[in-house]
């Protein structure tokens, strides 16, 4: 699997907000932990969406 490495430090703590909530919640609603993340982080409607997709591709993957 590669790794993506976001651009922006926003980004980069919301995806490792997530990943520690999804370590503690492996069945956390991906949809409500991005809206949370988006609005913690201060994201960008475009980062909100990366953060959704790379997720659900994850979760696929799994």
């Amino acid at each position: 699997m590669n790794t993506i490495i976001p651009e922006g430090e926003s980004l980069r703590k919301a995806v490792k907000w997530i990943s520690g909530q999804l370590e503690e919640n492996p069945q956390a609603p991906i949809g409500r932990l991005v809206s949370e993340a988006s609005q913690r982080f201060d994201l960008t409607p475009l980062e909100g969406d990366f953060l959704f997709n790379f997720y659900r591709r994850k979760a696929d993957e799994n």
